[in-house]
Formats: structure tokens, C-alpha cells, sequence
């Protein structure tokens, strides 16, 4: 017995211990290493050193001769797998480990020399934003202090030093306060060790049974430790996947709040935009928006319904040939509170809530839904960089845009169905209890009770403050477009309101366009839209020549295909139905009424937007002229 020593052997998997003798040799020990990690028809190699050096080759000398010792550390590497792992780092205070789809809080990456390399996902495609930002430094460069450095200009000190992109003190002190560091500055924090990450893997959560353990019957019937989830503690996420939110203009922001001006019902939207980088963050990532699509929808003052989208794959295609992707979802949750001066209640705060349970869920749906594409996971994909956007009213009570993100653990709770609101308090949320036929895991929160105790609560109920990261939200000083038209065509699915896209319209909007640029009058995400989609002469196999042109802004690739018989035919159409204008138009370039006093259509005042009853030529609420 004296000779018996245990081994530990890291590999991917796990670190498992094998009980050898000094005089096995290391013929014998491989053979036990392959038997207690089942790689008997798998190739490998165990390493004497952590980074690959002193193979322990099939041999007949003994372990004592070979100098390994009783606890001594071997690295297992199976063949084809480009790195080995250990430690699993995650946010979350579980660990639970899952072959299912899922997403989690936390991840690793750094600068292309220390990035770790996949191990489980390495076909994955990320997105060209992280690509970027995944070569840069990132470090915060300071100039020399007159006061504090007394060095040469080559040296640095403590005071000059750069810093790390994580650096908490130096988020806290920008103006305002940076609570949540970017994704990629998270991950060089995990990969900043002296391993450089190698042992850092991205775990997901998952809060469903494993399946495939065979020891005992299926739930509810029976349950183990290895099938059996963990248990979730929430805890404030430390980054988020998106650090600001940026309209291009205020034009895209004033016509989605059109629909809520005229109807008073509320509106939804798919943000389409790109990723950039957010200069203002260290590795920062920032949405930009350039269009919104309103897709089929219900509506009424206190509530919204989507139904099915016939043209969803068509209005993705389409962006997709135009650089853009869809970067989130807004929706409007607006009342009016004076209708003289255009004010509106103040109606999310600190006493009520700023997301409620159900759309927390809805936007943990989303964000499932666009999940982000992340080679340093085993599953593929980590969290999203999907945002949501609230249009509602702010303290000043004008229209403020709020923006948000879910946690990923609240993204797993949504996506395993663990999450539920409630029905009278839009601020709670509330997990669920098992069933027969389902298994939910315990979800806790910390909270602090009237004697100031840090108290760990069940989450029933939960609030959902827990769940939300909030974004900055910003309009440009400089507008910025992508498309440049300057004449408005009618936004699809406003049926309600007498805005049609058809022939007519379009000949309406030809017609007012008569002296543009042909590529600033096809430079509207809306008609484009409308040219792929319409029943009568569909273009989508024939429109990608003038797709090019409005993503590159190329006028003479523009001029190109409006000499194609597909124009023709469309010019034809609209001579047909004419070119008068007509009452779906309801507001013409930069904001002005298009609509003739003859008309019937209700129009919005110039000066105080109230909507006026048609045949009218003077505002009923500030008596200015219309035009």
C-alpha cells in the first residue's frame, strides 16, 4: 500500500483522479487514464506540463523512474481537440453544465494573442463587430501627470500607466458613471490571468433535466444529481452585450410615433440597423439604428398583439442585402396627458417599474430568438446583442426613448419556460413550481429586510429589477442617413389610418420626386420594402442591382437598373393608376403637409400637431394657418 500514489489528470472535461502504483509503467497508466475517461477508441496525449511540453509516451519505464509522483498534475489533451479546459467561469452562482441550446452570463475573449481557442465551436462565425474589437488593445492610454509622474517621456508610472478596460474605478469615474463594462472588456478580464484564459471555458445556463441519465426512471418518477439542474441565485449582470442605442435621425423616431399621434394606440416595431463600436466605452459596442419595420400587429390604448408576418423572411433578405440586421424591437407605452401643449404622463419610474414582467419575457424571447454567435462556447452562441426600446414619457413628461437589455440569466429562465408575471403587479415576475411534467429548479434573489440583513428570498415573487440592464439611448447632434430620400412613402401595415402601399401611392410618391436623384427617390427602407412585396409585379429576384446601389450610394449603379424592363413594367403601372396625390398620404417631405384643403383625410398642425378634422385651413387648437 505504501506504493499506491493518485494521480490527477486535467483534461476538457474535467480533472479525474487515477490510482496508479510507482512501479506501473507508463504503458499501464495510459491504459488507465484511456478506461476512467472512455477514450479507448480516441487518440490522446497527457502532457507532463500545462502548456504541451514532456509527452508521457507508452513506455516500460515505470512512473518512479519518470519522476512522477504521488499528486502530481497531468494534462490530457484528446486528439483533435485544439486546447484543453478546466475551470468553468460564469456569473451565475450555480454551475450547471447542459449539451442543451442555452444562454448564460458570462464569457472570455481577449486580444488575438490571448484569446483561448475553441474548443467545442471552432466553425462558428461571429459577428464582424466582435471580429473587430476582438483585435484591438482596448487599454486605456493616460498622458504623463505635470504633478504626480517625475520620469522621462519614455517612462510610465503608476499615475500614467494604461489601464485595463475593466478597470472599475476609471468606468465609475467617466461622466455619467458606466455601471455595466462592455462585453469584450469582461472578457479580457477573465482572460487577463497568467494562463492567458487557456482554462476559461463559457457555460450556459440551463435550467431543464439533462437527459440520457439512465440510473433511474424518468422525472417525475425519479431524479440524480447529474440530471438534476442547479439551483439559480440572481445576481446584477457585470456587462452587457450592447453599450449604447443610437437612432440615425429623429425622422425614424417621429414617424413610428405617428401611428400612437393619430390613433392613440399603442405601436411596435423591429429595429434594423448594424453594430459599430461605442468610442466613448472601452471596447463598447453600439447599436445604430437606420429603419423600423412594423410588422402585423393589434392594437389598442393599454395593449398589444402580434400575429403572423407573412413577409418576415422577405423584409430580413432585404435588409440583409442593404448591410443592415435586425438589432432589436420598440414599442411605445404612451399617454397623453395634456393634449394643448403635447405632454405626456410620466408613467415608468421608481415607484412603478420600468419593464414589466411580461415584457421582460417577451424581450427574453427575442433576445433567444437573436442570439449572439461566440466561438469561445461550447454551445456556439452566448447571450444577444438584441435591444429592446420603450417609447414612453419622461420626467419632463415629453416622449423619452428608454433602452434595455434582460440578463442572460433571465434569457434562460424564458427559454426553459421557468418564468411567469403577474397578473396585478406588472413589477413582479414569478418563477415556477414543478410539475409531473416539468422540473424547475429553486431561483432565489438577495435582498436586504427592515433590519438591514442581506436576506436570500424564493423567487416568488421575483422583481424583475433583478433581470434588467438598462442602455443609453441617443439621437445624433449630426443626423446621419442611410436612406436619404426626403419624401415619405406610406409605412406598411397602416391600414388603420388610410396609409395603403399600392400603385397609387406609389405613383403619388413618384410624383413628388420629380426633380431628385432616382437614387435618393428609391432611398426609403419602406418602398424597397413594398417593391419586393407587393402581389402585383414582386421584384425580389430582380432588385438586388438597385440593393447594391443604396448600400453603396452608387448613383450610376442606380441609373443601371432603372433602364431594366422591371422599372418599365413599374412605371407603367403607376401611369396607369395616375399620379394625383391621394388621402393615404397624409404628411409630405421633411415633416409638411402633402395633403390638399380638399381632402379628407384628418391633418396634424404644423406648430402644436394636434389633428385637425379635414376641410379645415386653420388649427381648431392654436388657430394657425396649415400651411
Amino acid at each position: 500500500m505504501a506504493d499506491t500514489i493518485i494521480i490527477r489528470v486535467q483534461s476538457p472535461d474535467g480533472m479525474k483522479k487515477i490510482t496508479s502504483t510507482k512501479r506501473d509503467t507508463a504503458t499501464a497508466f495510459l491504459k488507465k487514464v484511456a478506461k476512467e475517461f472512455g477514450l479507448n477508441s480516441i487518440g490522446f496525449s497527457v502532457y507532463l506540463n500545462r502548456n504541451k511540453t514532456e509527452e508521457l509516451l507508452s513506455q516500460n519505464k515505470t512512473l518512479n523512474l519518470l519522476k512522477i509522483k504521488h499528486g502530481d498534475m497531468l494534462y490530457l489533451v484528446p486528439s483533435g481537440s485544439p486546447t484543453s479546459s478546466g475551470e468553468v467561469m460564469d456569473t451565475a452562482t450555480p454551475h450547471s453544465s447542459t449539451s442543451l441550446p442555452s444562454v448564460s452570463s458570462s464569457s472570455s475573449s481577449s486580444s488575438s494573442s490571448m484569446i483561448p481557442r475553441s474548443f467545442s465551436a471552432p466553425q462558428v462565425q461571429e459577428d464582424e463587430i466582435d471580429q473587430y474589437l476582438t483585435k484591438q488593445d482596448g487599454k486605456i492610454y493616460r498622458n504623463k501627470d505635470p504633478q504626480l509622474c517625475h520620469h522621462g517621456s519614455l517612462g510610465k508610472c503608476v499615475h500614467c500607466v494604461p489601464l485595463e478596460p475593466f478597470d472599475e474605478d476609471y468606468l465609475n469615474h467617466l461622466d455619467p458613471p458606466v455601471k455595466h463594462m462592455s462585453f469584450h472588456a469582461y472578457l479580457r478580464k477573465l482572460t487577463g490571468g497568467a494562463d492567458k484564459g487557456k482554462f476559461a471555458a463559457l457555460e450556459n445556463i440551463s435550467c431543464k433535466i439533462k437527459s440520457g441519465c439512465e440510473g433511474h426512471p424518468p422525472w417525475p418518477e425519479g431524479i440524480c444529481t447529474k440530471c438534476q439542474p442547479s439551483a439559480l441565485t440572481l445576481s446584477r449582470q457585470k456587462y452587457r452585450h450592447v453599450d449604447s442605442i443610437m437612432f440615425e435621425n429623429h425622422t425614424i423616431a417621429d414617424r413610428f410615433l405617428d401611428f400612437w399621434r393619430k390613433t392613440g394606440s399603442q405601436r411596435m416595431g423591429y429595429l434594423y440597423g448594424r453594430f459599430t463600436e461605442h468610442k466613448d466605452i472601452p471596447l463598447g459596442i453600439r447599436a445604430e439604428v437606420a429603419a423600423i419595420y412594423e410588422p402585423p400587429q393589434n392594437a389598442s390604448q393599454n395593449s398589444l398583439e402580434l400575429v403572423e408576418d407573412p413577409k418576415a423572411a422577405a423584409v430580413d433578405e432585404i435588409a440583409a442585402k442593404l448591410g443592415l440586421c435586425k438589432v432589436g424591437w420598440i414599442f411605445t407605452d404612451l399617454l397623453s396627458e395634456d393634449t394643448r401643449i403635447g405632454t405626456v404622463r410620466y408613467t415608468r419610474n421608481n415607484d412603478s417599474h420600468y419593464l414589466s414582467a411580461e415584457e421582460c419575457i417577451t424581450a427574453g424571447y427575442f433576445q433567444n430568438l437573436h442570439s449572439n454567435p461566440c466561438r469561445l462556447s461550447r454551445d456556439g452562441h452566448f447571450g444577444s446583442k438584441f435591444v429592446t426600446v420603450v417609447a414612453t414619457g419622461g420626467p419632463d413628461n415629453q416622449v423619452h426613448f428608454e433602452g434595455y437589455q434582460v440578463s442572460n440569466q433571465c434569457m434562460a429562465l424564458v427559454r426553459d419556460e421557468c418564468l411567469l408575471p403577474c397578473k396585478d403587479a406588472p413589477e413582479l415576475g414569478f418563477a415556477k413550481e414543478s410539475t409531473p411534467e416539468q422540473y424547475v429548479p429553486d431561483v432565489f434573489f438577495k435582498d436586504t429586510d427592515k433590519f438591514g440583513n442581506n436576506v436570500t428570498f424564493l423567487a416568488r415573487p421575483l422583481p424583475v429589477e433583478y433581470l434588467i440592464i438598462d442602455i443609453t439611448t441617443t439621437f445624433p447632434k449630426d443626423p446621419q442617413y442611410t436612406f436619404c430620400s426626403t419624401q415619405r412613402f406610406p409605412i406598411e401595415n397602416r391600414d388603420i389610418l388610410g396609409e395603403t402601399q399600392n400603385f397609387h401611392s406609389l405613383a403619388t410618391y413618384l410624383s413628388q420626386c420629380t426633380s431628385t436623384a432616382f437614387l435618393d427617390i428609391v432611398s426609403d427602407f419602406h418602398l424597397l420594402l413594398f417593391l419586393v412585396t407587393n402581389e402585383v409585379m414582386p421584384l425580389r429576384d430582380s432588385i438586388g442591382l438597385l440593393l447594391d446601389a443604396v448600400r453603396t450610394s452608387d448613383e450610376d449603379l442606380a441609373q443601371t437598373w432603372k433602364k431594366s424592363e422591371q422599372w418599365a413594367t413599374i412605371e407603367q403601372l403607376c401611369s396607369t393608376v395616375g399620379g394625383q396625390p391621394s388621402s393615404s398620404q397624409g404628411y409630405g417631405a421633411m415633416g409638411g403637409s402633402s395633403v390638399p384643403a380638399s381632402s379628407s383625410a384628418m391633418w396634424s398642425c404644423l406648430h402644436c400637431t394636434f389633428m385637425n378634422q379635414p376641410g379645415t385651413e386653420h388649427c381648431e387648437m392654436c388657430s394657425l394657418p396649415r400651411s
